[in-house]
């Protein structure tokens, strides 16, 4: 990515994250006008992140880093957010991963969770156009067989970003819709089979048991598949995420989380104790509909938006 997309892109995160910054620097401006930085003030600061969705532990553990370069001292607001975008990001740095497509598999399978409404079916849609985009050939399975709705928002993905897409009948087993389109993208070449799958949580034991037979049949045919397996999850939920990526993970092996609707909400601080608690790579974030509005994540970017700094 060029410097002038790169800055581009800031912008449109810095705007995305407007809310969420809003809160936490709103409180910041209101806390810090060149205070000292005394017992009184530490205690503002870790509400002020709390109010963030940044976590009890985590605006705990923030804000007691800035106090300790900083304790008794007088500061203004924006020595305490440089502060902060820096601690942020070394919070954020160790899960700032994109997804890697390598050459190694043929198909390389992408297994997408998350619940109804997440943004799933969008992100589906908008990772295929940019590996389109780097000339992979990419094949969509509309595994959510029993939502005619996500099914028709993956073709008209699909055909936005040009690649093919394998539904069935309604209410098919999507297992076995899932063996069939792997077994004809191993045969032609097929270099990325991203794969939807349904995201019902309040049948909670019939999902788990589909997903996990899912993840049997991809791997009767290649038994390191499938190799990517993301949670879409809408940033809006704020804390709830926590409970979502503990309950997917008990159904199936999440190797990496994408964020979605960061422009939505004043929750983004979410992502940072979502990266504290559960180490999982953040594979990237998203802050709008339009197909070029889901980015790799980058941990000096979103620290620095989330605290309403220029990029």
């Amino acid at each position: 990515m060029n410097e002038t997309t790169d800055n581009g892109w800031f912008g449109r995160l810095k705007e995305g994250l407007g809310k969420s910054s809003a809160r936490l620097g709103g409180a910041l401006t209101g806390l810090f006008t060149k205070r000292r930085l005394d017992a009184a003030a530490i205690q503002d600061l870790e509400d002020a992140l709390i109010q963030a969705d940044l976590g009890v532990a985590m605006a705990a553990r923030l804000a007691q880093a800035v106090a300790k370069e900083r304790f008794d001292k007088e500061v203004s607001d924006d020595e305490v957010r440089g502060a902060l975008a820096e601690e942020i990001a070394s919070v954020l740095q160790p899960v700032a991963h994109p997804i890697t497509i390598t050459a190694d598999h043929k198909p390389h399978v992408v297994l997408v969770a998350g619940v109804n409404g997440s943004g799933k079916t969008t992100t589906i849609g908008k990772l295929a156009a940019q590996w389109r985009g780097d000339g992979r050939s990419v094949t969509l399975v509309a595994g959510d067989t029993f939502r005619a709705a996500a099914v028709e928002q993956l073709q008209i993905w699909g055909e936005r970003a040009g690649c093919p897409v394998v539904a069935g009948a309604s209410k098919a087993d999507a297992a076995g819709l899932v063996y069939g389109a792997l077994q004809s993208a191993m045969g032609d070449g097929t270099d990325v089979l991203i794969v939807d799958t349904a995201g019902r949580l309040q049948n909670r034991k019939d999902l788990m048991a589909e997903l996990e037979k899912v993840v049997r049949v991809i791997k009767k045919l290649d038994p390191s598949a499938p190799h990517t397996t993301l949670l879409v999850m809408d940033a809006t939920i704020g804390q709830n995420a926590l409970v979502q990526v503990e309950t997917f993970k008990d159904m199936v092996d999440i190797s990496g989380l994408v964020l979605t609707k960061l422009d939505g909400t004043a929750k983004g601080g979410v992502v940072v104790a979502l990266a504290d608690k559960f180490g999982l790579p953040v594979h990237a974030v998203g802050v709008g509909e339009g197909i070029d509005d889901l980015r790799p994540f980058s941990a000096d970017q979103f620290a620095r938006a989330l605290v309403g700094l220029d990029g």
